[in-house]
């Protein structure tokens, strides 16, 4: 869902050169987005209609400018591979300043629709907010670079 929600984000600005990944620490590669997760992003005008999971691996660490994980144990992992140092929680990434979240974004999976439902609306209100602030950060570091 974050990254159907991110593309979204991405298309809406008009930015260009800017590739979003999904990968999951457990996720079974090549399977299909679950049912809940699939209907709650159609009730939001997207499709998971062609995603795969991949599973998280040195490969995506490397490649990645910026990984953003639902919880602290993804967070473990990422560094685990790597990825320290460009890592972030999504909640914490998109927290205003001086506010520390108490948790990650809870997995949905095995809920019911509304539980999908609520998932959703959380993750696009954290990936809004970081979609802003990275937008933000990217204009002053282009800035700077003209300088």
């Amino acid at each position: 869902m974050a990254r159907a929600i991110a593309e979204r984000a991405v298309e809406i600005r008009g930015w260009t050169g800017v590739e979003i990944r999904s990968a999951g620490v457990s996720a079974y590669p090549g399977a299909l987005a679950s049912e809940g997760a699939r209907l709650a992003t159609a009730d939001e005008g997207l499709s998971l209609d062609d995603h795969r999971s991949s599973s998280l691996d040195e490969e995506v660490v490397q490649w990645a400018d910026m990984i953003l994980t639902m919880t602290a144990h993804q967070m473990e992992a990422v560094a685990r591979l790597g990825g320290e140092g460009k890592a972030s929680l999504l909640a914490a990434f998109a927290a205003k300043s001086g506010e520390v979240p108490d948790r990650g974004v809870p997995d949905p999976f095995g809920g019911d629709a509304q539980t999908y439902r609520d998932s959703f609306r959380m993750i696009a209100d954290l990936v809004e907010t970081t979609v802003e602030r990275a937008g933000r950060e990217w204009s002053r570091s282009s800035e700077g670079a003209d300088s």
